[in-house]
């Protein structure tokens, strides 16, 4: 439960007195690679990061080639949280102010999702786990291919497993389509508990799409409570 400057911040202030939640008002140096110009891409095996720990799943993402997506980044974008985090929120892939500072959501988009953790009781670091589908920049932030999801799928599994949330939250299409594997649309997926090998997946828009639809916050906020509701019954 958070106040009502949180809330309006979010520009959800409306959405939430419909809910009656408020009252009306009265790191270290980044490590960089580049594949040599010509390289082929590297496969990466599906038992790739099966009995890897967080370490030896660092180190292996900073060293992958398994995609074209390695040759322009400045650096790959692990994940960051709390490794034993009872929800984790799988986004898309990193942005331009990601690949600059090594961290996932940390540009516009990642404060929005900052607010939007914050009105439901959560914040970055607790609590909380935030990763991607791809751990580097699609050029000029395109949408990951398949090929581009599946060459990273081993390390995002494992990140799951090794963080075991009560429940996953999927920010936008691209998560839902390689945490479901289905090609269904978002609208058809948000309000509904879905799983990923017995996880309680829910859905909802990515905040990057949020900023550039201002009308559909009122929407996330809905999933937002959805999975609040979720990870209660889950527990």
């Amino acid at each position: 439960m958070r106040d009502r400057r949180t809330l309006a911040a979010l520009e959800l202030g409306p959405v939430a007195r419909l809910y009656g939640l408020i009252e009306a008002p009265r790191e270290p140096e980044a490590w960089r690679e580049t594949a040599a110009p010509g390289r082929a891409p590297a496969a990466v095996p599906a038992s790739a990061g099966a009995a890897m720990g967080w370490e030896e799943l660092r180190a292996a993402v900073r060293a992958c080639t398994a995609c074209v997506l390695c040759r322009q980044r400045k650096q790959a974008v692990f994940g960051v949280g709390d490794e034993s985090a009872r929800w984790l929120f799988v986004g898309e892939g990193p942005g331009a102010d990601e690949d600059e500072q090594g961290e996932p959501f940390v540009g516009q988009a990642g404060r929005l999702l900052d607010g939007m953790l914050a009105a439901i009781g959560l914040a970055r670091g607790r609590d909380v786990y935030i990763a991607n589908v791809v751990k580097c920049r699609p050029p000029s932030n395109r949408t990951p291919t398949a090929e581009e999801a599946a060459a990273c799928a081993p390390f995002l599994d494992r990140q799951i497993e090794l963080v075991q949330p009560k429940l996953i939250v999927a920010l936008g299409k691209t998560a839902a389509i390689r945490l479901l594997g289905t090609e269904a649309s978002l609208a058809s997926l948000r309000g509904r508990v879905h799983r990923y090998r017995g996880t309680p997946v829910v859905v909802t828009y990515h905040p990057a799409y949020l900023l550039r639809s201002l009308p559909e916050k009122a929407k996330a906020w809905e999933d937002l409570l959805f999975a609040r509701r979720a990870l209660r019954e889950a527990a």
